[in-house]
Parts: structure tokens; sequence; C-alpha cells
């Protein structure tokens, strides 16, 4: 992997980051963003370019620096964060991974067909996470040494309203729930928003959290996973919260939400009041078409397609960004990134090959 790839230096600038989020007018630069790397991406990476030199492994905070470490040197203007110790024991399969970084131990599924929450009994015996007894530790140490220029964004494990519905009860069992125990969804939507009320409050208290990032699929291909009412009913209430909690206290807030979309997305923009939208598929929408039909009011993230960055060689990449960004980059709005996450399948060459071009691009 040859190491002029980044070569272009890129200086942290989250209030840059902010405002082009915001939509205040082109950036003078390309700003990069992801909802996370895979653990085995951040360990090839780290490996290959030597980012943990000079680093104690022994450091109680040495994950968090090797974090700031990564950030920086790929480009990114932020880490992200939340509370730590929020456990949900779900049901869930493993099998192999076939991933070129394989995940040790296997790739885990969540059951779709019967979760640990089906009749009213195991929901007053599941042990809901307690927010108010989950730590802060990394928020505490991010605040005070990440360097100038950085940000935190607060979320990881946050507002699955949608999600953990299905992982809760089972997305089979949910289905059913829906016609004949709707009292019983009714009670684990209710408490998912109890529970998330809280964990924003505690993220809104860390002055260096400039962003929320919620994260929810309620999508596939052709549709929504729910009924757009049910999901007006259960899901968007909880959403709708979070941005507000977030809006009151000067922050925007992002959502990612891989599928289709389009029958909610009048409430997303209207009713939720998104500040971004992030998860973009070239077999559903490409982020160049949403950019035409709804960039005017809200930021879109990502978008060069995950298929796409497995498949494609350098030419096509560089060519794809550069395309991206003369429709996207104008006005601001637009966070260069993969259209879902950086997945330990993605060739590591051609994720960096799309960074690099985003760092070449001029205005």
């Amino acid at each position: 992997m040859p190491e002029a790839l980044l070569a272009n230096p890129v200086a942290p600038d989250c209030d840059g980051l902010l405002r082009c989020i915001r939509r205040e007018g082109t950036p003078a630069r390309v700003y990069f963003i992801e909802l996370f790397l895979d653990p085995e991406i951040q360990d090839a990476l780290c490996r290959h370019f030597h980012l943990t030199e000079g680093l104690d492994p022994d450091d109680p905070f040495f994950p968090q620096r090797r974090q700031i470490a990564l950030q920086r040197f790929l480009g990114y203007d932020y880490v992200r964060c939340g509370l730590e110790g929020m456990e949900w024991p779900l049901h869930r399969a493993v099998t192999d991974d076939t991933a070129l970084h394989r995940r040790a131990g296997g790739r885990s599924y969540v059951d779709e067909h019967r979760g640990p929450i089906t009749n009213w009994s195991e929901f007053h015996a599941y042990p809901w996470p307690d927010p108010e007894a989950a730590s802060t530790r990394s928020l505490e140490w991010y605040s005070a040494n990440l360097p100038e220029g950085m940000c935190l964004i607060g979320g990881g494990g946050f507002a699955h309203f949608a999600e953990y519905l299905t992982w809760l009860m089972g997305y089979e069992t949910l289905c059913y729930a829906l016609y004949d125990q709707r009292d019983l969804v009714q009670a684990i939507a209710e408490r998912l928003l109890d529970i998330y009320r809280v964990v924003i409050r505690r993220l809104l208290q860390f002055e260096r959290v400039k962003l929320i990032w919620g994260s929810d699929d309620m999508g596939f291909r052709t549709g929504t996973l729910l009924a757009p009412a049910d999901l007006r009913a259960f899901v968007l209430p909880g959403h709708r919260l979070m941005a507000e909690l977030s809006h009151q206290a000067g922050r925007p807030y992002l959502l990612h939400s891989c599928g289709s979309l389009d029958a909610i997305l009048p409430d997303l923009l209207d009713d939720v009041r998104i500040d971004a939208k992030h998860s973009f598929e070239d077999t559903i929408e490409s982020v160049t078409d949403a950019k035409s039909r709804y960039g005017d009011r809200v930021a879109l993230l990502g978008g060069i397609d995950v298929d796409f960055l497995c498949r494609a060689d350098e030419a096509a990449i560089r060519q794809r960004v550069r395309e991206t960004l003369a429709v996207c980059h104008p006005g601001g709005g637009y966070c260069l990134g993969t259209g879902n996450s950086v997945a330990n399948y993605i060739p590591l060459r051609n994720y960096l090959v799309m960074l690099d071009e985003g760092r070449r691009y001029r205005p």
C-alpha cells in the first residue's frame, strides 16, 4: 500500500465541519465522516502506518489515544463516543467471517425469529440497562485531551428505537405483536424513550460534544421494515425528542438509517427535523440524486457505495469521488464517506483512495 496516499495534510477543523453540516456555504475543503470503521480495519491501519508508535499500551487510556491518532491520520475532525456499560443482552447466531480482515470469533447476527422479550413476563424480567449508572469515562478523557480543532460526536450505541424493537422481540415476533400485542410493543418503545432521554441528557453535558448522531435502521431495499404508521407510532417520536433536545442545546442531530425511507422522508424532514441523513446505497438512491431532491433541506453524509468500493479499481473510485463532490460539495451540506461504514470486507487501499481523492479535491 503506497505511503503517498493521504500525503496532503488535513488540519482538524470541527467548526468548519459544523458549518458544512449546517449548509452555511461551500467549504474551503472536503470534510469526511463515517458512522464507524470496523475494529479489524482500525487494527490493520494502525499496524500498516505504525500509528501507535510512541504510545504506551499499558496506559489505561491507550485505546482513546490510539483512536485520536487514527482519526487524525485519516483526516477526521472528530471522535465518536458515547456512554459505556450499556449492555443489552440479545439472542444471536454466529457464523464464520470470510472477510479479508476476519473478525475473531466469527460474525454474529441477531436472531430474527425470537428475541428475549416476547411476552409481559419477559419484559419485566429483562435486565434493562441503567443509563444513569453508565460510565462517562471516555467522554471525560476525550473532553480534556482532544487536540485543538477536534470535537466529539455523541453516539455509539445510541437512538436504536426501531432496531431495539426488532432485536428485543425478534423481527418475526414483532410483526405478529404489531397485530396482537401492541400494548407490549408500546411498553418497549416507551422504555427505550425513557433510556435514551437520559443518555442524550448526559451526552449534552459535555461541551466538546458538538453533534449528536442517532443510528437506527428502518428500511430495506424497497421500503420500510415496519409500516410507516407503525414507525410514526413507536419509533419516530423517539427521534423527534432526540432532535428536539439536540437543537435546544445548539447541536445538529444526524441520523443514520439504512434502506428506502421515502415513505417517511417528509416525517424526518418536517416533524423529526433531522439535520443530516446518512446511509446511501446505489440500488436505492445515490447521494447525488438525493442532493438534487432534498439536499437544500438537509445535509447528506457519505454515499460512496460500499459494494462499489469493494469492486472498483482506483481510477473508477477517484472518478466517482470527483463526480460526487462536483454535485454535493457546492453550498455545503455534504461530507465525504462510504455509503454505510468501513466494513472489514472493503479493501483498505480502496477506502484510502476515496479519502485521498477527497483531500485532492479543490472547489
